[in-house]
């Protein structure tokens, strides 16, 4: 429940009595208070979820206390209690901050109403804390027509309707979060919360307190009672993310959760209930982590009742274009930049990098590729940091065969027309053909060794690569008839 604690601040007999008994009747630990001044002992000694206080008592005004109660730190929703309606004086408890008005007399389903009300408003206020403090970039569909992507679609929309747990699988990067949220979106609990728990982020000594909360003083630091995740999630989807990261000694409490669907608080002895539905994520081989004794067998089996498995970048490379294209066009609205678009060279980098961090790391790439290309140009290969074909990294400089070729026109034009020779300059005797990529590095070394007069450290600076990485390609090419003249130039 969202609340426990109820304070009644009300001098008439039968109605303190009458609220009293609801309360009780419904497993709330109430307390009562006379006057304004047996109400502030108590509130000096213990802290409130919910304060029914009438608006007139015998040593003061109730309108002017429930400022003081807006000062308190735990901030009590509080219902204000009157026999002496008015539109004046609701409005103006309303303006004050009163969660709610009730008139005298009432009936118990007048209460209950105003405590269903409150508990959802109070797990709202929770929830909405909690992810404003956990916000992050997890927006994303799920993107790709290929043969393995349809059957994952497939699996979603056959497990999404239904409350059974599911347990998503794939290698750091691949999407296993989005596949949740989309488990989420398309079940019938998506009107209500979806809390995450990243259970390898939180400390080894407070994942039980994020799991299932604590009382107040369950431990130093402890200073107000908090709802756990499953608190949180109650009637909503609960994510743990990367579940074999839980410590050993959680993982039994964690699987009577999943049975019973209930659990006590860290330092405190009620029972709580909770109707969550649960999806787990792993990038490990929990099988593996059974045989040596690290993951309890009954709770992989309790977790992987719908197992779901998200493919590897590599393993879908048809899908590398159409997520670049996705994340271009967020990340230009999002960092307010606008390019042109991938250069052929950026295009076939994606498709032949291995992407071990699979979809994270495409994700990040374009980002940061955003960010290092000029307004208005087309992202280059080099923008992106990735390898060409020949081994070389682009983030040296080097030219990959696309945008040499893109540029031997204007290359050429320069040399005919008597300018000076940049490094990308090709021989345009060559300019009929098409040459293959180390014809075309040898010919990049060789135009920047011509023009430095043979001076390597100068070359490696024009070419935008180490000195190493000259001398190794210049050994490669020893005895070349090209670079006769050129391959023995000093500055080294």
């Amino acid at each position: 429940m969202s609340f426990e604690k109820v304070l009644i601040i009300e001098d008439e007999p039968v109605v303190r009595n009458l609220l009293m008994e609801i309360f009780t009747r419904r497993k709330f630990m109430a307390s009562v208070a006379e006057t304004l001044a047996q109400a502030e002992g108590l509130l000096n000694r213990d802290s409130f979820d919910l304060v029914m206080l009438d608006l007139r008592l015998p040593d003061g005004d109730g309108q002017q206390f429930l400022e003081r109660l807006a000062m308190l730190p735990s901030r009590p929703l509080v219902v204000m209690v009157t026999g002496y309606g008015s539109i004046e004086s609701a409005v103006g408890c309303m303006r004050a901050g009163a969660f709610d008005y009730v008139l005298k007399p009432f009936s118990p389903s007048q209460i209950d109403i105003i405590i269903k009300k409150a508990q959802s408003y109070r797990q709202l206020l929770s929830v909405n804390k909690l992810l404003s403090d956990q916000a992050s970039d997890d927006e994303g569909a799920i993107i790709g027509h290929s043969p393995v992507m349809l059957r994952l679609r497939q699996m979603i929309e056959r497990v999404a309707p239904t409350d059974a747990t599911v347990l998503i699988t794939g290698e750091n990067g691949t999407g296993k979060e989005v596949v949740a949220r989309e488990l989420y979106r398309r079940s019938s609990r998506r009107q209500y919360p979806f809390i995450k728990v990243n259970c390898a982020a939180v400390s080894e000594n407070l994942i039980e307190s994020e799991f299932f909360g604590h009382e107040r003083g369950a431990f130093t630091g402890a200073t107000e009672r908090r709802e756990g995740r499953f608190e949180l999630a109650n009637q909503g989807t609960l994510l743990l993310d990367e579940v074999s990261e839980i410590p050993a000694n959680l993982q039994a409490k964690l699987l009577r959760v999943l049975q019973e669907r209930e659990f006590e608080r860290v330092g405190g002895n009620r029972t709580i209930k909770v109707n969550v539905r649960i999806i787990a994520t792993s990038n490990r081989d929990l099988l593996g982590y059974i045989e040596k004794g690290q993951f309890r067998q009954d709770l992989y089996y309790r977790l992987n009742v719908f197992p779901v498995h998200v493919p590897a970048l590599r393993d879908r490379v048809e899908e590398i274009m159409p997520l670049a294209e996705h994340f271009l066009s967020r990340y230009m609205r999002k960092l307010g930049v606008k390019v042109a678009g991938f250069s052929e060279s950026a295009r076939s980098a994606m498709l032949q990098y291995h992407w071990p961090g699979n979809v994270r790391e495409l994700q990040n790439t374009i980002e940061r590729a955003i960010i290092l290309t000029e307004p208005g140009r087309l992202m280059s290969a080099a923008a992106m940091g990735l390898p060409t074909a020949a081994g070389f990294s682009l983030g040296d400089g080097v030219p990959s065969l696309p945008e040499l070729q893109e540029s031997r026109a204007a290359s050429n034009h320069a040399m005919l027309s008597g300018e000076e020779a940049s490094v990308s300059e090709i021989d345009s005797s060559q300019s009929g053909s098409v040459l293959n990529i180390a014809e075309l590095e040898k010919q990049a070394i060789k135009a920047a060794l011509e023009k430095t007069a043979g001076n390597r450290t100068k070359a490696a600076e024009l070419l935008g690569i180490s000195i190493r990485t000259l001398r190794n390609k210049l050994q490669e090419y020893k005895g070349s008839t090209d670079l006769v003249g050129v391959e023995s130039g000093t500055g080294d």
